[in-house]
This record gives C-alpha cells, structure tokens and sequence, in this order.
C-alpha cells in the first residue's frame, strides 16, 4: 500500500510490538499511548479488543500514536518494543490505520 506525501508515492508503514517485548513494557506503552491518543478500539466490546492480550493491544496502541505523530522511525521506538512493517497488521475486524 502506498500513500502520497507532498506529491510523492511513499511506502505505507505501521508500527507494532516486537514479538519478544517484555509485557510490563507493553503495559507502559499502553497507558503511554492512551494518554496520547483515542484507545476506544481495544476496550472491551472495541474492535481491535480480542485477542485479549498485550502484545496485541499494544500494537493496535503503538500504531495510533506511531500514525498520530507523525510515522518517523523515533515515533515507533517506545523504549526499543517497536516495530516498523510494511504489511498492513490488520485482522478480523481490527483495521489499523
């Protein structure tokens, strides 16, 4: 997927927790992230709530401040959990922005 930024065809790019990032980190980014940003999509009955875990919850959380900042590569460092992908992370009815 692709996006245009000042006229110029950029590669779209999401941020996500790293497979092994330690949970009490992924708690902090969470709160971190919803001091920042809209978090109703991992609340209960939320689209991005199952799977209930937070690995799953922080990425979803991540990627909307990572988005909301501005998408540098220093927006998705949280602490060295981060990470950039170029595949769209979606799933079910979770839909990452």
């Amino acid at each position: 997927m692709t996006r245009l930024i000042n006229g110029e065809s950029v590669q779209k790019t999401w941020c996500v927790a790293k497979p092994n990032a330690d949970e009490t980190k992924l708690k902090d980014n969470i709160e971190f992230g919803c001091s920042k940003v809209n978090c109703s999509p991992i609340d209960r009955g939320g689209s991005c709530y199952e799977p209930d875990n937070y690995i799953a919850q922080a990425s979803v959380v991540m990627n909307l401040y990572y988005q909301a900042a501005g998408g540098g590569s220093w927006d998705c460092d949280f602490g060295g959990t981060g990470l950039i992908t170029s595949t769209d992370p979606s799933y079910g009815t979770c839909h990452y922005v």
